[in-house]
């Protein structure tokens, strides 16, 4: 579990609890269970009903305990080594064209004090795609406006470096001319979203936030602070990006994860042949 982040290792538990829950229903000691036991409990989570990425990252965690008790003595041999996790379907994330974006921007009221700070956020998210955990955790010291580039700290901790725009810049400016009239906690000197009170924000200010302006701008699409990561990605690669830059900017550690784009593109591209090819035109009889 080295290496981990908090969140990452929060969720591991969460999950590993409900291994737990199940023994103790079932009368059995997590530490001496078999294959046989593991598949029923992964058994037990398809009558659920429980999605088959959330079945996956469940199972996910459950082996990562049993690797744990392997390493450190507890158990001679891993039981959930043959565990198979159920496969995953391929889903088709919502995004939001450019106009979207800039039609969540216009909703934002300017007049209030959180208005530059909410521009700049949507912004960052749309200009660098970044997750909205590595939004919130974004110090001052990681952006080098100079260079175009931020620095991220992603998932289990690891670094990159993604480029940012211009126009996210000019909106940081507008939000720093604010925050620097702002009286902010100690040790959240750093961080460059805050709050009223002079703290970082959390995930979930920002998931409220942006819902709110979806709705304020009459956007019917189910969005959130990661539809803006996938708008990022999507816009890359009809641009012309290379699944590869997407990627390392992404942060993906597998190409397989950045794969999903090239189906939204396909999807819009089949949408244009059936707008706009003669053939699939109405009354067309050549």
């Amino acid at each position: 579990m080295r290496g981990l982040s908090p969140n990452t290792l929060d969720a591991y538990l969460h999950d590993v609890g409900k291994l737990f829950a199940w023994c103790e229903q079932e009368g059995k000691d997590a530490v001496t269970l078999t294959l046989d036991d593991l598949q029923t409990f992964s058994a037990s989570l398809y009558d659920l009903g429980i999605a088959s990425s959330t079945h996956s990252r469940i199972l996910s965690g459950v082996r990562a305990y049993y690797k744990f008790l392997e390493t450190d003595g507890y158990i001679e041999q891993d039981p959930s080594e043959l565990l198979e996790s159920p496969t995953k379907k391929r889903y088709l994330p919502e995004v939001l064209s450019t106009q979207e974006v800039n039609m969540l921007e216009d909703a934002i009221d300017l007049s209030k004090w959180e208005g530059h700070r909410n521009r700049a956020i949507i912004e960052v998210l749309f200009c660098c795609g970044l997750r909205v955990s590595e939004l919130v955790t974004l110090k001052l010291s990681q952006v080098y406006e100079e260079e175009g580039f931020v620095r991220v700290f992603g998932k289990g901790s690891k670094e990159r470096l993604v480029p940012i725009s211009q126009s996210a810049i000019k909106e940081l400016h507008l939000w720093y001319s604010d925050r620097c009239h702002m009286k902010i906690k100690r040790g959240e000197e750093d961080y460059v979203f805050l709050n009223r009170r002079g703290a970082h924000l959390t995930r979930t200010m920002i998931l409220i936030m942006i819902k709110d302006y979806a709705r304020a701008a009459g956007i019917q699409k189910t969005i959130s602070p990661h539809t803006l990561r996938h708008s990022f990605a999507t816009a890359l690669l009809e641009g012309g990006a290379s699944l590869r830059a997407i990627q390392a900017m992404l942060g993906h550690e597998d190409i397989g994860t950045t794969e999903i784009y090239t189906h939204i593109d396909m999807t819009t591209l089949r949408e244009e042949i059936e707008h706009h090819h003669p053939r699939n035109m109405k009354g067309n009889n050549c």
